[in-house]
């Protein structure tokens, strides 16, 4: 479990092909200053285990269905890479919750920079955009952030865009975004929860339900849209900032 708090900017320093995954080794010196066999560390969004640490690089494997779903198969020698360890039962929540499983990915259509600010605009998948509202977390490369807008229900193409504050554009990936790269999305685990609860109620396979099926299609969690405001502060993206 993480909070979206990206502890440093890594740096990946092999990939090693092993057939239907892919072995990484990544630099991260802070991350893996108390950092064990087994321990869980978020690169870039996606939730690894540690399978072996030399100096300030550890590796671990990436199996297909993660390589399918997220960036971590672009990735090669010196990818710069956002990294978290695992959150600690009784620290400060400073960002949200956080699992490191990464839904699909979103690619940059838009970026409108401001004096100290930066809007971005990414694309939205329709299978994603019931788990996005306005002014709800998501996360992005493993940084913790607010959906500063989104797109009306329905819309083609639809969006979402997050506002990002300097902090956030320095000491993480996301600063060095253009259009048309890609992110790894995680959304909501309630939202996931609450889906998941209107499809079987749906179905007539929850029983206990009290969500009744003519209620699909009207549940609050599909996307909500912000009048186009994009001056919504991101959620602190650093313990920094």
């Amino acid at each position: 479990m993480f909070t979206g708090l990206v502890e440093e900017l890594g740096r990946v320093e092999r990939v090693d092909d092993q057939g239907d995954s892919v072995r990484l080794t990544v630099r991260g010196p802070a991350v893996l200053a108390d950092a064990a066999h087994g321990d869980s560390i978020s690169v870039s969004g996606v939730c690894l285990t540690v399978v072996a640490q030399q100096g300030d690089t550890f590796t671990a494997d990436v199996m297909r269905q993660t390589l399918a779903m997220s960036t971590v198969g672009s990735f090669g020698a010196g990818t710069a890479v956002n990294l978290e360890r695992a959150a600690r039962v009784g620290d400060r929540l400073g960002g949200h919750i956080v699992q490191g499983h990464v839904d699909g990915t979103a690619a940059v259509v838009e970026i409108e920079q401001g004096d100290a600010w930066r809007r971005v605009r990414f694309d939205l998948a329709d299978d994603l955009a019931p788990l996005l509202v306005d002014k709800g977390s998501v996360t992005l490369d493993g940084v913790s952030l607010t959906v500063s807008a989104i797109s009306e229900p329905g819309a083609v193409p639809g969006w979402f865009e997050v506002s990002l504050i300097p902090e956030t554009l320095a000491v993480t990936t996301l600063g060095g975004k253009a259009v048309g790269d890609r992110v790894n999305v995680e959304t909501d685990v309630l939202a996931r929860h609450v889906r998941r609860m209107l499809r079987l109620d749906a179905l007539g396979t929850t029983g206990t339900s009290d969500i009744g099926a003519a209620d699909v299609g009207t549940s609050d969690v599909g996307p909500v849209d912000a009048a186009g405001t994009a001056g919504a502060v991101d959620a602190v993206a650093t313990g920094r900032s």
